[in-house]
C-alpha cells in the first residue's frame, strides 16, 4: 500500500512534476505514431523492403504491450521514482541509437528497447500526476493528463511530416533526447516515491509469469501488426504464433491465479466495473487509433494529400478534445455519473463515423472533414476520463494501479486490433466492391463505349497513336473503378466503426450507478 497523503505537492513543485509527467506521456505516445510518416524515407535510406520497415512499428508496439502490465510490480521492486527515471533514460538512449542505426534490423532492435522504456512512461506518469494533487483537484489532474494521451497520437503525423520534409528521418528520434535529459533531471529532483510495504523476494519473483506474459502478448501483438501483410493463416508463422498465443495466454492465466506472488494480479478483474471498463478501454483504443490511422491513409492514398496535410487535418479535432477535458473533469467532480458521459460520447462517436461515411468521395475537400472531426473531438473528450474513472471507481489501494495497467494494455491492444481488422477489411472489401462494379460494367454498352472513345480522342489529341490511346483510356477507366471501390470501402469502414460504438451504449448503462460521494478521482486514473 502507498501512503498517498505524503505525495500531495503544492505550488511550484506540483507544476514541475505535472509538466515532467505530461512530457513523458507525450514522448511515449507521439513516438507511437510519428514514425508512420517516415517509413518511406527509412526504407530508401536503409535499403529495406516494405515488410521489413513495418517491423519498426511492430517491435515498439510488442515491447510496449509486454511492459505495461508489469509496471505496478516493477515500481514496487525498485521504487517508483527510480523505475520512472530508469525508463526515461532507457527511452532516451534508445532514441539516440535509433537515429544512428545503419541497418534496418539494428533500428528494429533499438525500437524494441525504446518500447520497453516507453511502456512505463504512460502508466507511471498517470499515477504520479494523480498522487501529486489533493483529492478535490484530481478530476482536473486527470483532465490535464488526458490531454497528453488524446493529443499525442494526433500530433505524431504532422510533426513527423514536418521533420521528414525539412530534415531527415533520424531527427524524429533525436528530438526525444533533450526532452529526455531534462525529464530525467526533473524526475530525480522532484518526484517522490510512495513507501511500499511489500517487496518480492528474489526467490519469489514470478519469472515463469514474466516469460509467459512476454510470449503470449508479444505473439498476439505480432499477429495483429503483421497478419494482413502475411495474408493471415496462409502464413506458417501466423499459425504457429496463434497457437503460441492461445497456449501462452492459458498457462499465463493459470500461473497468475495459482502463484503466491503473481507478476500481474488477475484477481482484481473480479471487480465488475473494472471488467466493463477494460472492455470499453479496448473499444476506445479501437476507435481512437483506428480513426487516427484510417483518415491519413484515405487522404494520402485516395485524395493524394501530403503527409503534413493529412496530419494537420486532425489538429482541430485534438484541440476540441483538449477543450473538453477540463469540462468533463468538472462534471465528474460534481457527481455526474460516468456511464451517462460515456454513453453520450459513444453516441457522438457514432454520429462522427456515420457523417464521415456520407461525405467520402474521390475528391472530398478539407472543409468537408472539419465538422465531423470536431464531433469526434467532443466524443473522445467524453470517453477517455469517464471510461477510466468508471473502470477504477470501486477499487482501492494497490488494486488501482493494477486496474490502470489492465486498462492501459487493453487500450493499446484495442488500437492494434482495430488497425489489423481495418487493414484486412479494406483489402477484402475493396475487392468485393471492385468485382461488384466490374460485373455491372458492360464493355459493349453504348455509355461505356462513348466514354472510352472520348478519352481515346483526348489522348490522341496529345499525340498518342490510336492503339496506345485506346489502351490508356481503358487503364484510366479501370483506375476510376478501383478508386470508386476504395471510396465505397472506406465508407463501410466508418459506418461499421460507428455501429460498433452504438451497440456498446446499452451495456454501459448497465454499469453500477454514481460514484460514492467521497470517492476521489485519484482512484480514477492510476
Amino acid at each position: 500500500m502507498t501512503n498517498q497523503n505524503s505525495l500531495v505537492e503544492y505550488g511550484f513543485r506540483r507544476v514541475i512534476i505535472t509538466i515532467t509527467a505530461i512530457f513523458c506521456a507525450l514522448l511515449e505516445i507521439v513516438d507511437t505514431t510519428i514514425v508512420n510518416v517516415a517509413l518511406n524515407d527509412m526504407r530508401g535510406n536503409l535499403g529495406a523492403t516494405l515488410s521489413e520497415v513495418g517491423w519498426v512499428i511492430t517491435a515498439y508496439a510488442i515491447a510496449n504491450v509486454i511492459i505495461v502490465p508489469m509496471t505496478t510490480w516493477l515500481s514496487q521492486q525498485f521504487g517508483r521514482r527510480n523505475y520512472f527515471a530508469a525508463s526515461i533514460i532507457i527511452f532516451t538512449v534508445a532514441s539516440f541509437l535509433c537515429g544512428n542505426a545503419t541497418s534496418i534490423w539494428e533500428l528494429v532492435f533499438f525500437r524494441f528497447i525504446q518500447g520497453l522504456g516507453g511502456g512505463a512512461l504512460l502508466v507511471t506518469s498517470q499515477t504520479i500526476i494523480t498522487e501529486s494533487y489533493p483529492p478535490e483537484k484530481r478530476g482536473m489532474a486527470q483532465a490535464i493528463y488526458g490531454l497528453g494521451v488524446i493529443i499525442g497520437p494526433t500530433l505524431g503525423p504532422p510533426l513527423g511530416g514536418y521533420i521528414v520534409d525539412h530534415f531527415s528521418w533520424s531527427h524524429i528520434f533525436y528530438i526525444n533526447i533533450p526532452i529526455g535529459i531534462i525529464a530525467t533531471i526533473l524526475t530525480l529532483q522532484f518526484v517522490r516515491s510512495p513507501k511500499y510495504t511489500e517487496k518480492t523476494n528474489r526467490k519469489d519473483i514470478d519469472w515463469l509469469g514474466i516469460g509467459l506474459l512476454a510470449v503470449a502478448v508479444g505473439s498476439l501483438q505480432y499477429i495483429l501488426e503483421r497478419g494482413q501483410e502475411d495474408d493471415w493463416f496462409s502464413s506458417t508463422a501466423i499459425i504457429v504464433l496463434t497457437i503460441t498465443t492461445v497456449f501462452g495466454a492459458f498457462f499465463f492465466i493459470w500461473r497468475e491465479l495459482t502463484y503466491r506472488n503473481p507478476i500481474v494480479d488477475l484477481r482484481v478483474l473480479k471487480n465488475g466495473n473494472l471488467r466493463i471498463g477494460t472492455i470499453l478501454s479496448f473499444i476506445l483504443g479501437f476507435g481512437l487509433y483506428g480513426s487516427v490511422f484510417v483518415i491519413p491513409v484515405y487522404t494520402q492514398a485516395t485524395l493524394g494529400w501530403t503527409a503534413q496535410q493529412a496530419g494537420m487535418l486532425m489538429i482541430p479535432s485534438a484541440l476540441t478534445t483538449a477543450f473538453m477535458m477540463p469540462i468533463i473533469g468538472k462534471l465528474l467532480e460534481r457527481g455526474v455519473p460516468q456511464q451517462y458521459l460515456v454513453a453520450l460520447g459513444m453516441l457522438l462517436f457514432f454520429g462522427y463515423s456515420f457523417w464521415t461515411s456520407q461525405i467520402l468521395t474521390p475528391d472530398t475537400s478539407e472543409q468537408a472533414f472539419f465538422w465531423p472531426l470536431i464531433v469526434r473531438g467532443v466524443g473522445m473528450g467524453m470517453l477517455f476520463i469517464p471510461i477510466t474513472t468508471l473502470a477504477l471507481s470501486t477499487l482501492k489501494g494497490l488494486d488501482i494501479g493494477k486496474g490502470a495497467a489492465f486498462t492501459g494494455m487493453m487500450r493499446q491492444l484495442g488500437g492494434s486490433f482495430g488497425i489489423a481488422v481495418i487493414t484486412t477489411f479494406i483489402a477484402h472489401q475493396g475487392m468485393v466492391h471492385r468485382n461488384d462494379m466490374v460485373s455491372k460494367l458492360d464493355v459493349n454498352s453504348a455509355t461505356v463505349q462513348q466514354r472510352v472513345q472520348s478519352l481515346q480522342q483526348g489522348f490522341m489529341a496529345k499525340g498518342m497513336t490510336a492503339d496506345v490511346a485506346k489502351n490508356t483510356a481503358y487503364k484510366l477507366l479501370d483506375y476510376s473503378v478501383t478508386k470508386q471501390a476504395t471510396v465505397l470501402t472506406y465508407m463501410d469502414v466508418f459506418l461499421y466503426i460507428g455501429v460498433l460504438f452504438l451497440i456498446c451504449i446499452p451495456f454501459i448503462l448497465i454499469a453500477k450507478g454514481k460514484r460514492p460521494k467521497n470517492m476521489d478521482l485519484s482512484e480514477a486514473m492510476h
